[in-house]
């Protein structure tokens, strides 16, 4: 999570992709644990607590951010 003097953080910031690690698929930075799992999991209904107790490297703080920064990604309008 950020501080007043912290800058805010990006989506290439919280999320890393590299072949040699799953192949490639988005993951949480310092995880082995790819982005969508969040998404599916809050899909069927798990809450946030839950998911970081399946998946104990994730950090809240990095998941949240990647929430608010997806839905503000997705409530900007589409450029034309």
């Amino acid at each position: 999570m950020t501080t007043e003097c912290e800058e805010p953080l990006s989506l290439d910031d919280l999320i890393t992709s590299d072949p040699g690690i799953l192949g490639g698929r988005r993951v949480f930075r310092r995880t082995r644990v790819p982005v969508e799992v969040v998404f599916e999991n809050l899909a069927d209904g798990l809450s946030i607590g839950d998911i970081l107790e399946d998946y104990p490297t994730l950090d809240r703080g990095d998941v949240v951010q990647v929430l608010q920064l997806a839905s503000a990604g997705l409530a900007a309008p589409k450029a034309a």
